[in-house]
Formats: C-alpha cells, sequence, structure tokens
C-alpha cells in the first residue's frame, strides 16, 4: 500500500465517523423538544454541509497524481482539523 493509499483510507475512515455521528445527532434531534430541535437541525445542515466539502477534497486528493498528492494533503490538514474541530463542538453542545 503506497502513503497515498493509506493516507485516503484513513480520511475515508473520518468520513464514515462523521457520518455516523451525523445520525446519532439527527436520532437525538427527532427525540428532543421543538426548540431544541430546531437548533439541532441547523447543526446538522452545518456539520453535513462542512462533511461534503471534505468529500469533495477527498475526491480531488483521490483524483491527485501521485506526486501531487502530498502538496495536496498538506494544505488539507488544516481544513479537516476545522472540520474535526465543528464535529466535536456539535457532539458536545447535544450530550
Amino acid at each position: 500500500m503506497t502513503d497515498k493509499e493509506a493516507y485516503l483510507q484513513k480520511l475515508q475512515a473520518k468520513l464514515d465517523e462523521w457520518e455516523a455521528n451525523i445520525n446519532a445527532l439527527k436520532a437525538k434531534a427527532s427525540g428532543a423538544n421543538a426548540d431544541a430541535q430546531i437548533q439541532m437541525n441547523k447543526q446538522i445542515r452545518e456539520l453535513e454541509s462542512d462533511k461534503s466539502e471534505m468529500k469533495q477534497k477527498y475526491e480531488e486528493l483521490k483524483a491527485a497524481s501521485d506526486e501531487a498528492w502530498k502538496d495536496i494533503s498538506s494544505g488539507m490538514e488544516a481544513a479537516w482539523d476545522r472540520v474535526s474541530a465543528s464535529f466535536r463542538n456539535a457532539a458536545d453542545r447535544f450530550k
């Protein structure tokens, strides 16, 4: 397995984790009162948007040549960290 393949596997695992977190928040939202549901649904939409953005970046990285992927991946780290923080904050807020 190349470094690129290993990195892509790591990113796919993170995307899968985020999807599971979004689904858990959706389940919590469905059982919450109306005000909480509004807040949670807003947060869920934001997280889904962030996840979609990261999925697009993942696809760009996947399509990148073996030479270019390291340059692209270094710039992606900050974006992944930002989205990861958003997911942690959302999970903490709605525990």
